[in-house]
């Protein structure tokens, strides 16, 4: 089942498809469920709101603004270094704990959005990542039961400003610029994926030529694993969301070094998922001051 988040002349909505089409209501609308983002929050069963809306009004999304699935988290946690090609063309050991590191939500952009290029960077890189919304509050949550916490999978592109993240130790200020974390395009509810979307094809593309190409059984530290451990610190909460990592092939690892330019396009496939596809735009220094 997957979920989407829109908008219609500044209208929400939201719509589910289950292979035949997308089907939903506007709000305002009779028997208008809330939209995606509060279904979330108020931790509803995602699979039954959905199956209610695949008997409503057909929604056509090319006339409608796909929004990201929870467009301002709470938390959004991100680990660094989880796949063993990654950290061979980084050079670094293998970890034994997950490199976690947030993201903020200024930084998020939905499916169709652009990419913002910073005048102050050319070094705009690309990663493709699978994205688990929380559904469940939780701390101190058991691998055996991590999955019960997960109210679906999304897709994200993590795009770094790859200097600023080097000039310092922590990662922070080169994850966060603004536009550049791509989020979507819907959510895909748990029970249409292997338990902790195990085994599924990621790729990512540049232009159309595959740049990433891995599985999610190729994680270090899989969902179950990661759910497990960030909770030994911190509450997790309906709405957070845990970027798992990317494989290797990042643009700053070739030689010459691949980073995007304006007009490029860059998408990110998860078999089961779907594609989330962005083009990169230069920001101008207007755009950039208050």
């Amino acid at each position: 089942m997957r979920i989407v988040h829109f908008e219609r002349a500044g209208v929400p909505g939201i719509a589910a498809d289950e292979g035949s089409g997308w089907y939903g209501l506007m709000e305002g609308e009779r028997g208008f469920p809330g939209t995606l983002p509060d279904l979330i929050a108020q931790g509803a069963d995602l699979g039954r709101a959905g199956r209610e809306l695949l008997s409503m009004l057909a929604i056509d999304l090319s006339k409608a603004r796909i929004l990201p699935p929870v467009p301002r988290p709470g938390k959004i946690l991100c680990v660094g270094l989880n796949y063993d090609d990654h950290l061979e063309e980084s050079g670094l050991e293998k970890p034994v704990y997950p490199k976690i590191f947030g993201r903020f939500a200024t930084s998020l952009i939905a499916h169709g959005d652009p990419i913002r290029l910073p005048p102050e960077s050319a070094a705009l890189d690309y990663e493709a990542e699978l994205a688990v919304v929380i559904g469940r509050r939780g701390r101190r949550i058991s691998r055996e039961h991590a999955l019960d916490h997960v109210a679906g999978y999304s897709l994200f592109n993590d795009a770094t400003i790859r200097d600023f993240q080097m000039r310092t130790p922590q990662w922070t200020i080169g994850k966060n610029f603004d536009g550049t974390g791509s989020f979507g395009p819907w959510l895909v509810t748990p029970d249409t994926l292997p338990p902790g979307a195990y085994g599924l094809r990621v790729q990512g593309r540049l232009n159309g030529k595959v740049m990433q190409d891995s599985s999610t059984d190729k994680l270090i530290f899989s969902v179950p694993s990661l759910i497990e451990m960030i909770s030994v610190a911190m509450s997790l909460e309906p709405g957070d969301v845990i970027i798992t990592g990317t494989p290797g092939g990042v643009g700053a690892a070739r030689k010459p070094p691949v980073f995007k330019k304006p007009g490029d396009v860059f998408e990110v496939e998860i078999d089961g998922i779907g594609v989330l596809s962005n083009t990169v735009r230069s920001e101008s220094q207007q755009e950039a001051s208050p």
